[in-house]
């Protein structure tokens, strides 16, 4: 379900603006951390092996980098080092 939320508080949220487009970010963020505590949890368990569940956590790690930029934009005129 959490993996489920975060693509759609992404999608829900391209259609709006201003803060109710960030409240949708950072909901879609907090779902991609669920979701990795979640398979985190299973592996704890015994549930799912690390190697398992290891690209699945990757691709969550890319997704959070992903909004993480959505939520805190670089600023207009700063130079990447």
């Amino acid at each position: 379900r959490a993996a489920a939320s975060v693509a759609l508080n992404l999608g829900e949220g391209a259609g709006r603006s201003g803060l109710d487009r960030m409240d949708h970010d950072r909901i879609a963020y907090g779902s991609a951390l669920e979701a990795s505590t979640g398979l985190e949890l299973l592996v704890a368990a015994g549930v799912l092996d690390r190697p398992t569940a290891q690209p699945a956590l990757d691709l969550l790690d890319r997704v959070r980098a992903m909004v993480w930029r959505l939520l805190h934009p670089r600023t207009a005129g700063k130079k990447d080092r």
